[in-house]
């Protein structure tokens, strides 16, 4: 989909809320629990940011930090915690932070400084993506076509994302529903088909069809020119 984002939280409920917030702003979300289940993933996988808790069983977010940057880890780490004097904020950000946010926050506030952190991150992918006269700027989720804003919805979002990412290819119906919704398509939904349906109306009041059907096969999205399907 767009950016990938490590949760490490030990507090289910608060990880759950942070969790299902930033998947519905169209960002890929996973979580760890302690602090050796989120170094296996620091290990495993690359990561555009991290949202780190202090206090983790295992390992605490501060050792977990201090190691990931010994080891060269440049991602971006965001502190989630209620550990708010000055000092802590100081340990913190000297222990190789990114920026701090003191719990309990409002989840606009943690939004807005993903977004900044993800702008300021020199490692991470390009901010917008694109095809033909379509872009989206990953950072603020903002689409437009030929200049013009579109209002797309959150799926509606992260599907048009899934397609810039993979042009003129054709994709079938389950490799989509399992990257946008993240679960196994069932084959009896028609949910894919009306976000497909709702997202061409979009992008066809402001030019010509670019994401095409092909028959027995999935979706496509392509030039008019080499247009495969309907």
């Amino acid at each position: 989909m767009s950016f990938r984002i490590l949760v490490v939280e030990d507090e289910m409920e608060l990880a759950d809320f942070v969790v299902r917030g930033l998947r519905e702003e169209g960002f890929h979300v996973e979580h760890a629990a302690d602090g050796d289940e989120a170094w296996g993933r620091l290990q495993s996988s690359e990561w555009d940011l991290i949202l780190l808790d202090w206090w983790l069983p295992n390992t605490d977010g501060l050792a977990l930090l201090k190691r990931f940057r010994q080891a060269n880890g440049t991602t971006p780490v965001l502190f989630l915690t209620a550990r708010d004097t000055v000092g802590d904020r100081v340990r913190g950000l000297d222990g190789g932070a990114d920026d701090y946010l003191c719990k309990p926050f409002a989840f606009d506030e943690l939004l807005a400084r993903v977004r900044a952190l993800l702008r300021r991150h020199d490692r991470a992918p390009a901010l917008t993506i694109g095809f033909a006269d379509v872009t989206v700027d990953l950072a603020s989720q903002k689409a437009q076509r030929a200049g013009q804003p579109l209002e797309l919805k959150t799926k509606e979002l992260a599907l048009l994302i899934f397609f810039l990412r993979h042009p003129r290819q054709v994709l079938s119906r389950t490799r989509i529903y399992d990257h946008v919704w993240e679960e196994s398509f069932d084959g009896l939904s028609n949910t894919l088909e009306v976000h497909v349906m709702e997202l061409r109306r979009k992008l066809e009041a402001l030019g010509p069809r670019i994401i095409n059907t092909v028959r027995g096969r999935g979706y496509v999205l392509e030039d008019a020119g080499t247009k495969e399907g309907s």
